[in-house]
């Protein structure tokens, strides 16, 4: 009788699992559905100024306030609002005002970060990533599976990714501008989380720097290090150097690196597939010393085991996805995919180190 008991129970146990699935999944596949509207209502907010309007204002801002302050219908905007706040991404309270009490909006450490000159703003890389150029190709994305599919970007425009780039001024600023978004929150991490790797170093050339951002933090962080930020001449003659203590220089990465003590190349590499990948890396390890010298990537590595993930470092399944839509053969690497391309760029040996980050500092020694 116990074990029929036992069977029957495990029945029902199975039966409860699948109707809650059943449930949850009835639920979630609204989430595909309509999975473009919180990136669109955001990107909105954005456009329209909201979290910069609360934050000028200095205290709680009811509707009336924040539709005249942005010139915006009130019956609009507060529906905006709903969705924002049922998000989490504004808070509410209630305001005592010559009406009674209102409902008011106040930030929150998400919309904070919807500051486009916050100190933890993310409203550059949200803006290219919800671009029209940026979202056309993913509409591409099942036929770049195919066997003998074509990459998704080239498909939709004609050119990858960089040639656009390189004819579309506004689109390459839009991409150095998300870049520099991601340095300065990255490389203050790096710069108190693995100091090691900025140490006994005098010079260091960011490669594929874009505007310089990641070595201003660096020079400024470090003043003892020449900082050389070199990217392509359209990006270097672009950004109009302004960086106290780096020096710009224009140039192909693929023909070869200026010579310093150590390389940093940070959200490069996963743009290229492996052959470029290793060509990139063996200029950047012929660019630095044979003693002492060091290839710093800051990069997402892809965790496969079960149970090791974690929320930011998952992040790095959806850049993947990114890459697959936005770049020829470009990808995010488990560790053995990047012991492949550093071990057969020549390099003797490396380590990897997380950080507060979605990626992690791997640094690579001759």
């Amino acid at each position: 009788m116990g074990e029929i008991h036992r069977e029957k129970l495990s029945q029902w146990e199975k039966e409860q699992e699948e109707e809650e699935e059943e449930a949850q999944a009835q639920i979630d596949i609204w989430k595909y559905i309509f999975g473009f509207v919180e990136q669109a209502v955001v990107k909105c907010a954005i456009e329209l100024g909201i979290a910069e309007a609360i934050e000028a204002h200095g205290k709680p801002m009811t509707l009336s306030e924040l539709s005249s302050t942005l010139r915006c219908d009130p019956s609009y905007l507060n529906r905006i609002m709903r969705f924002l706040v049922r998000r989490k991404i504004f808070k509410t309270t209630t305001s005592t005002t010559n009406h009674g009490c209102d409902l008011s909006y106040v930030q929150s450490p998400l919309s904070r970060r919807l500051l486009r000159n916050g100190e933890h703003s993310m409203t550059a890389l949200l803006m290219l990533e919800s671009s029209h150029v940026m979202l056309a190709p993913w509409h591409g994305l099942s036929d770049r599976v195919l066997v003998d599919g074509n990459p998704s970007f080239k498909k939709v425009h004609g050119e990858d990714v960089w040639d656009y780039a390189a004819t579309n001024l506004e689109h390459s600023n839009l991409i150095n501008e998300a870049m520099a978004c991601d340095a300065n929150l990255v490389v203050p991490v790096m710069v108190e989380g693995c100091s090691e790797v900025f140490e006994g170093l005098t010079t260091l050339v960011d490669v594929g720097g874009g505007n310089g951002a990641a070595m201003g933090v660096v020079a400024k962080s470090c003043p003892w290090i020449k900082a050389i930020n070199f990217d392509l001449p359209h990006v270097i003659a672009a950004v109009a150097p302004k960086c106290n203590g780096v020096e710009f220089v224009a140039g192909d990465m693929f023909a070869s690196v200026p010579k310093a003590d150590a390389v940093f190349i940070k959200w490069v590499l996963h743009d290229w597939g492996d052959e470029e990948c290793i060509q990139i890396l063996k200029n950047c390890r012929e660019a630095i010393p044979k003693e002492n010298g060091r290839v710093i990537i800051v990069e997402a590595v892809i965790e496969e085991e079960e149970g090791k993930h974690d929320k930011l470092k998952d992040v790095g399944l959806m850049l993947d996805m990114v890459m697959m839509a936005h770049t020829n053969f470009g990808k995010e690497r488990t560790l053995k995919e990047w012991e492949y391309v550093i071990k057969m760029a020549g390099f003797s040996t490396f380590t990897v180190k997380a950080i507060n980050a979605v990626q992690s500092v791997i640094l690579a020694l001759p």
